[in-house]
């Protein structure tokens, strides 16, 4: 019989299965799609390996259904993207100083505590009218307030300083100003000279102590140069690693394609195994039960005959002894009479009725009409039918095979277009265009960086000279004060005037008076160095790095058209798309995919990139045109239905009741052994004459009892046990017979009326298998795109390596020279009022007083 097997499943109907739902609910754990209710041997059911041979015995179809999971494209191992290895991270600076970097970051936020004012940023490059731009002014020169009273306060202090120094050489080269040297003594001279030599020393030390922070600091912003090329370079590995990761891990998706199409092509080239024993499965489903009730039917009836071909037998057996035993009695019984005629009176009481059978076999009812019915059956061929039925279904896969040649060769034309298809998928993802952009961005500012690499480190090496040369200028000052208070006291007499001090300690209150020059001659030069560093590195930290932390900065980044010629659109390859840029660093800190944060579903559809519908199409076509047919398959012919239900009947035993009550009987009338030992007994009397005869004919009789036990009662107990197993036996063999011809006749209307549906059924759950591989792969690829190619946030971490390295390596020992030699400069108008007022109380004075 042949069918066309594509056209939708039709529902079939088992003889004596459950209803689908019932089935349904039974299965309700197997893996896999929602169920539908197709059939029972729909695809979602079935295995997609080869079939197992099913045994004869019988299968409930929800112990078949629920033994077949889904296993083909479920089974199927795509793997796993790997992702790319990264480095450490950025290398800091050797040297560390977190407590002044705390007190650096402290003051800025003490002088700009206002935030970002990332509109009134973004409205500025915009064409704007006079009032507004005066507006605007306004409102950023009151955000810079702390900032332009800092540079106020330092712009005074380079012009003041200078000329008060000017003023105060000037004062005191007319003998004002503490330059006439004369000295009024009093009683508190020596208390005012200590308390403000501890003062001076005070100073000092904090000087000392800024210019060494000034000198550190100096020292960790070469380092953080110098670095900085080093620890980019490697962020740019990094960089350059995630985007050759990305053609690797598509690649990695566009040659798991082998996987499906391999599985499909494995399929189809075992296309008989596989639909075949599907087919075969679905057949046996529904025969299996009647196969096996035949089977079991017909064992019966074999067991049956060989029970009553042993009743009969035994029948002959007991009719032969009791024949030659009957013999043997009765010229046993005739010398017993003539010997107790021989005793005379005292065997007169003897009885001899004893010596004959209790029991005529020859009564026995015949079987042999019934073993005549039940050898026909075993004579007849059913069981070669039974067998043909198996070795129909067995050769089933090698038909499929030979039968489906055709469809076999037109799939794997397709699978072979479908895997071009795919294979064209690699020139189409916009990935590879972000790729090639970013890739040429990455390496634009890897040439500009080793271009400028030796003239960066060359003016930071000249910048280092001239900052440790002006910090070497406050360490000067340091220095003088220094062995100011070291020579004054020694040289210091109690109760020497004035003038008569001596050379010691004129040299210490001299180099005081050196500290003060040197201070007026190079404070302004710090304070010109400190105020461009703190212009520079503040306001960058304030503008760049808080407003980074707070987000603020990747709010103004979000700003179009804020940096002239730069559109992170076109960089990514988003023609007119407005990117978000603190959207994409927020979703690549959580390691979001490329394709979700640059949200690619918008512009690009994977479902048209991943179609091969055009290609499932001319699959189903062409399974839709195969035509398998089968063998015949029929369980029984009419003959055999009619020689099976006779022999049923004809199967029945005769009665057998009297026979058994027989059986229950004794097999003589009387025992042997008491006859014996009677006549024994009458042959030890001293009255009997023949003695010898009588214990001769006890011997006799105790003989013949022997064989006799020895002979019939195994064979009496064998005919009792077979008669009941066949009276039980067939009290069951009508019924059973009945309901097994019932059984084989519902199965061949079912197989008559549904081997078509059967076939098509099965045809259309292998189509879908192979179509299953494909939705895995399609499924699959989609979710390894949209989730796992290109994670972003190696991107995430490049931003913040530059952060780190911007901010914390660069700008903050930036912040932290200006801070500590700021300190330092501030410190030295104290240092020059305590030092010039100590300076008297150790020179030489020209006029004396004498405090009396």
């Amino acid at each position: 019989m042949g069918t066309s097997c594509l056209s939708p499943p039709t529902p079939l109907l088992i003889p004596g299965a459950p209803h689908p739902s019932s089935v349904l609910s039974h299965c309700s754990f197997l893996p896999g799609r929602s169920w539908q209710v197709l059939d029972f041997f729909s695809p979602r059911f079935l295995l997609g390996g080869r079939a197992a041979r099913v045994a004869l015995h019988p299968v409930t179809p929800t112990a078949l259904l629920c033994a077949q999971a889904p296993t083909g494209a479920a089974a199927m191992e795509l793997g796993n993207i790997s992702q790319p290895a990264y480095g450490p991270g950025p290398e800091a600076p050797g040297s560390s100083t977190p407590g002044l970097v705390g007190m650096v970051h402290g003051f800025l936020q003490l002088v700009q505590p206002n935030a970002l004012p990332i509109e009134l940023i973004a409205d500025f490059g915009q064409p704007q009218g006079e009032e507004t731009i005066e507006e605007q002014v306004q409102e950023l020169l009151l955000y810079k307030l702390g900032f332009l009273v800092c540079m106020a306060i330092g712009i005074l202090f380079i012009v003041l300083v200078p000329l008060v120094g000017c003023c105060f050489c000037c004062c005191r080269c007319c003998g004002n100003c503490g330059g006439r040297m004369y000295q009024k003594q009093g009683r508190h001279t020596g208390c005012r000279r200590r308390a403000l030599w501890v003062s001076v020393l005070l100073v000092s030390a904090l000087l000392l102590a800024g210019d060494i922070c000034a000198l550190v600091s100096n020292t960790r912003f070469s380092q953080a140069v110098h670095g900085t090329f080093p620890n980019v370079n490697n962020t740019l590995d990094d960089i350059r690693a995630y985007l050759a990761s990305i053609p690797k891990q598509i690649n990695f998706i566009i040659d798991s394609s082998d996987v499906p199409l391999g599985h499909t092509n494995s399929s189809l080239q075992e296309i008989g195994p596989n639909l075949g024993g599907m087919i075969v499965l679905g057949i046996r489903s529904s025969t299996d039960e009647a196969l096996g009730s035949l089977q079991d039917l017909l064992q019966g009836m074999e067991t049956l005959a060989a029970t009553f071909g042993s009743i009969a037998s035994t029948r002959l057996g007991l009719q032969e002894l009791q024949s030659s035993y009957g013999q043997r009695l009765a010229k046993l019984r005739d010398g017993l009479s003539q010997t107790l005629q021989d005793c005379g009176h005292p065997c007169d009481n003897v009885s001899l009725d004893g010596l004959a059978f209790s029991t005529n076999f020859s009564m026995i009812p015949s079987v042999e009409q019934q073993l005549e019915a039940l050898e026909d059956v075993s004579g007849s061929n059913i069981m070669a039918n039974l067998e043909k039925v198996n070795s129909t279904l067995d050769s089933t896969p090698a038909k499929v095979q030979e039968q489906s040649q055709d469809v076999v060769t037109k799939t794997q034309e397709q699978l072979g277009l479908i895997r071009q298809e795919i294979r064209s998928l690699q020139e189409e993802l916009p990935l590879l265009e972000v790729e090639e952009n970013v890739g040429a961005a990455v390496g634009n500012v890897t040439s500009v960086l080793e271009q400028n690499r030796e003239p960066i480190i060359s003016l930071d090496g000249l910048r280092w000279s001239i900052c440790v040369l002006l910090c070497c200028m406050v360490l000067l000052v340091v220095l003088c004060n220094v062995i100011g208070l070291l020579l004054g006291p020694l040289g210091l007499k109690e109760g020497v005037l004035p003038t008569q001090r001596s050379c010691l300690s004129n040299a210490g209150g001299n180099f005081f008076m050196a500290g003060v020059g040197f201070s007026f001659i190079f404070s302004w030069l710090l304070m010109l160095l400190v105020l461009i560093t703190f212009v520079l590195g503040g306001n960058t930290y304030m503008l760049l790095c808080e407003s980074w932390r707070s987000q603020q900065f990747f709010q103004l980044l979000d700003t179009p058209g804020l940096i002239p010629g730069f559109n992170l659109s076109e960089l990514l390859g988003q023609e007119g798309g407005t990117t978000n840029f603190s959207e994409m660093y927020r979703q690549c800190q959580q390691d979001a995919a490329l394709w979700q944060m640059l949200h690619l579903d918008q512009t690009v559809s994977l479902d048209e990139l991943l179609n091969i519908s055009q290609y499932t199409g001319e699959i189903s076509t062409a399974f839709k045109k195969v035509n398998i047919t089968l063998s015949p398959i029929s369980l029984l012919s009419q003959d055999q239905r009619d020689l099976l239900l006779n022999a049923s009947r004809a199967g029945q035993p005769p009665n057998f009741t009297l026979t058994l009550e027989q059986l229950d009987q004794n097999v003589t009338q009387g025992s042997l052994l008491d006859l014996a030992a009677e006549l024994e007994e009458l042959a030890n009397k001293p009255d009997v004459g023949v003695k010898d005869k009588l214990k001769a004919d006890a011997r006799s009789l105790r003989e013949l009892d022997k064989e006799m036990q020895m002979k019939f009662p195994g064979l009496l107990q064998s005919l009792k046990e077979n008669i009941h197993s066949v009276q039980s036996g067939a009290d069951v063999l009508e019924e059973q017979t009945k309901t097994a011809l019932d059984k084989a006749n519902k199965t061949q209307e079912f197989l008559e009326r549904e081997m078509a549906n059967i076939i098509k059924n099965e045809t259309w759950a292998f189509l879908e298998e192979l179509l299953d591989f494909f939705e895995t792969y399609i499924s699959w690829a989609k979710s390894r795109l949209t989730e796992d190619v290109a994670r972003c946030k190696p991107i995430a971490q490049t931003l913040d390596n530059v952060e780190v390295i911007t901010c914390d390596y660069i700008l903050d020992s930036l912040n932290a020279f200006w801070f500590s030699l700021g300190w330092c400069t501030v410190f030295l108008l104290p240092s020059i009022i305590l030092a010039v007022r100590l300076a008297k109380f150790y020179r030489r004075m020209d006029i004396a007083d004498v405090y009396r």
